[in-house]
């Protein structure tokens, strides 16, 4: 049985642990070895998502099982360490809401774990007034949000680090 609830200080450190491993596995079928590498620079906690409470973490059996979430932030993508982050907060009746930093357990996927992360940061979204999201999205998460009703706006690479990795840009109307 999945429970999904806010994330906690307290949950940073599996967070991490867990965003590690997602990255590691279920992005190795999408992007070399040197790529995963330098997109766990590039990706991570957001410990300003837990502080705003828009990021949320799922159980399963009281063990984690995902975590994500939205922002009303202008940082697309990124952890604390991420090079460019912008904490500006974004006006919800010209700008877009984020979805940020999803990832799921690689024994966990393809059990609902993403899509009620999503379908929980939509309406909190949609509730701050928001009328559409963005996101950036690996390539391993793309063929999900296109399943959620997202569309691609473009499709770019991460060069901040030592070696680039590709990402897109996905949005829907809320």
């Amino acid at each position: 049985m999945l429970t999904i609830r806010l994330a906690r200080h307290d949950d940073e450190d599996a967070i991490s642990e867990l965003m590690a491993l997602a990255i590691e596995k279920l992005q190795s079928g999408y992007l070399k070895p040197e790529q995963i590498e330098a997109s766990k620079g590039g990706m991570g906690l957001d410990a300003m998502l837990i502080a705003d409470g828009t990021y949320f973490v799922v159980e399963a059996d009281g063990a984690l099982a995902g975590c994500g979430g939205w922002s009303r932030r202008a940082t697309l993508y990124g952890g604390n360490h991420t090079v460019g982050r912008d904490p500006r907060l974004l006006d919800p009746s010209t700008e877009r809401a984020r979805i940020r930093a999803m990832y799921t357990h690689p024994d966990h996927v393809r059990k609902g774990v993403g899509r009620l992360i999503l379908e929980r940061s939509e309406a909190a979204a949609r509730e701050e007034g928001f009328k559409a999201l963005e996101m950036a999205a690996t390539m391993a998460g793309k063929p999900f949000y296109l399943r959620c009703g997202y569309t691609v706006e473009s499709e770019w690479e991460d060069t901040n680090g030592p070696v680039a990795f590709p990402l897109a840009t996905m949005t829907k109307r809320l």
